[in-house]
């Protein structure tokens, strides 16, 4: 059984086998899953340069449309992913299908041989399938990745820099005020950014969500919360992300300091920074009305393609990747809010043994 945090890479590589090396300009890569996230990722894969040696969907026209656009031929498309990983035998294989997929293709892809594997996001359905896709991997030397791109985004480096700075004087609070959409397709995205700007995993989690269901652009069958959420870490910061049905606009993140505060509107692009002047930097924080100065500055807005070039690239690199076990606390916060929320809003712990045994949920 994992237990709840960030599994550093040394010691996830020292449980491998073997420990996979790759010169970039030679990787064999294949895509399952070619919808809009997996043209993406052909787009990535065709930027650095390597090999696209085939790509699966199991749609026969999206299939098609992706084979021609990317000029592979009917025997380099594949109906049937599990074929095409025994077949194709990829070194790199790009899993960009829905989350009930996720286990089984990865199992199967690091039981094949397959070297590396960056995993669309959430990382499974399950704690589960989490577990089953990391201890594969760990056993055959195949290095995960999960495709949470938050420490290659310039609109959470600078904040990550600032809040640890002595102007701003350490992190006490983040605030996500956004527009409607899922915890699962958008809210575990933020979950990881918490852990990697605190360096800390979540102890406890706090979930309120509309009843409201939320409609899934990926189909019928995918059912995802939205509403808000409240998390801790031991050290006492605080995270809250409100996406609840009745809010339709925007994605601002506010950093709150102890000496200041850093407001980010994501889709604009815009960062304002706002803190206490040095000479009053010193006075209690219930002195909050001391002069201070404000500066706004452009910040790369939010943006899929170049944060997923980073983590392929960190991947082949093997340093600094989000790993599986990134993907997997993350799915523990998500898991957790749904266990808090059916408890009417009540804590709940990440090492509550309910999370583990929680069953499959219908995300996408």
């Amino acid at each position: 059984m994992h237990t709840p945090g960030n599994a550093d890479t040394s010691s996830r590589q020292i449980r491998c086998r073997f420990e996979a090396s790759f010169r970039m300009s030679q990787a064999r890569v294949a895509i399952i899953g070619v919808g809009r996230m997996g043209m993406r990722h052909a787009s990535v894969v065709g930027d650095l340069g390597l090999s696209l040696e085939a790509v699966s969907d199991i749609l026969p026209d999206a299939l098609s449309a992706a084979g021609t656009k990317l000029g592979l031929g009917a025997d380099r498309q594949y109906t049937d992913p599990f074929r095409l990983i025994d077949e194709v035998r990829p070194e790199v294989l790009i899993v960009s299908t829905t989350a009930p997929t996720h286990r089984d293709l990865v199992v199967h892809a690091a039981r094949s041989g397959v070297r590396a594997v960056l995993c669309e996001k959430p990382a499974a359905t399950s704690i589960a399938a989490c577990d089953a896709m990391i201890e594969a991997c760990l056993d055959s030397g195949t290095r995960l990745a999960i495709n949470h791109q938050m420490r290659f985004m310039e609109q959470y480096q600078k904040p990550r820099d600032l809040v640890n700075s002595p102007a701003y004087g350490g992190l006490g609070s983040v605030i996500v005020s956004a527009g409607n959409f899922g915890m699962a397709m958008n809210g575990t995205h933020y979950f990881e950014m918490f852990r990697y700007l605190t360096d800390e995993a979540p102890v406890s989690v706090n979930a309120w969500f509309s009843p409201e269901a939320l409609p899934n652009p990926r189909g019928p069958q995918f059912i995802d919360a939205a509403g808000s959420v409240r998390m801790t870490t031991a050290s006492g910061k605080r995270f809250y992300l409100d996406c609840s049905p009745d809010q339709g606009h925007g994605m601002f993140v506010t950093y709150n300091c102890r000496n200041g505060r850093i407001d980010i509107d994501e889709l604009s692009g815009q960062m304002t920074m706002t803190v206490r002047d040095q000479e009053h930097r010193d006075q209690p924080t219930t002195r909050y009305g001391m002069p201070y100065s404000v500066t706004v500055a452009a910040i790369t807005p939010a943006d899929a393609v170049a944060p997923t070039r980073s983590v392929l690239e960190a991947l082949l690199a093997g340093a600094n990747y989000p790993t599986g076990e990134d993907g997997r606390l993350a799915m523990q916060a998500l898991v957790a809010a749904h266990i808090s929320n059916k408890r009417g809003g009540s804590t709940v712990r990440l090492d509550d043994p309910e999370i583990a045994s929680y069953g499959d949920l219908p995300i996408a």
